[in-house]
């Protein structure tokens, strides 16, 4: 299955859920595909869809999903790379009207270069080739929390003494 998620914000990101759904139409992509539209005007033809899933639901998909395939939002893809999954990125632009800015693009490209385990896909024709030759690999994401946690701790710790 694959699985695609424009997340929260409320910007419609229609150029995915679009090109998605033309691939699908096509029958260039054959297998599942679910897809979480969020504000998105574009409604999918030829594809399941929700609004939004909750969050044990989004564990859920991602755990079950073949390919994952989101929006640039760090707590999206850092979410797929926590799994140990290989996340294709699309990041929101500004040109088209999906945020105000351009950090997705910028933050994508910026763990690209510190050998993060992503596809970046920056030219939404693209999508159809990052699909197509996607392979199972398994990713390997190391989470700071707990170092960042013991040194919080210790900090409030020195606070209260």
């Amino acid at each position: 299955m694959i699985f695609v998620t424009v997340g929260t914000h409320e910007q419609p990101f229609n150029r995915l859920i679009e090109q998605i759904d033309i691939l699908v139409e096509k029958k260039i992509i054959t297998e599942k595909v679910l897809i979480q539209v969020g504000y998105s005007t574009y409604i999918p033809k030829n594809i399941q869809y929700k609004r939004f899933f909750t969050y044990l639901e989004m564990q859920q998909l991602l755990e079950e999903a073949r390919i994952i395939i989101t929006h640039g939002g760090p707590a999206s893809f850092l979410s797929v790379l926590s799994q140990g999954k290989k996340p294709i990125v699309v990041p929101r632009l500004t040109k088209f009207g999906e945020h105000v800015n351009n950090h997705q693009l910028t933050f994508a490209r910026e763990l690209v270069l510190r050998n993060y385990n992503l596809t970046v896909i920056e030219n939404i024709e693209n999508l159809k080739e990052a699909v197509l030759s996607f392979t199972d690999e398994t990713s390997t994401y190391n989470s700071h929390n707990d170092k960042f946690m013991t040194q919080f701790i210790k900090i409030v710790d020195e606070l209260f003494r």
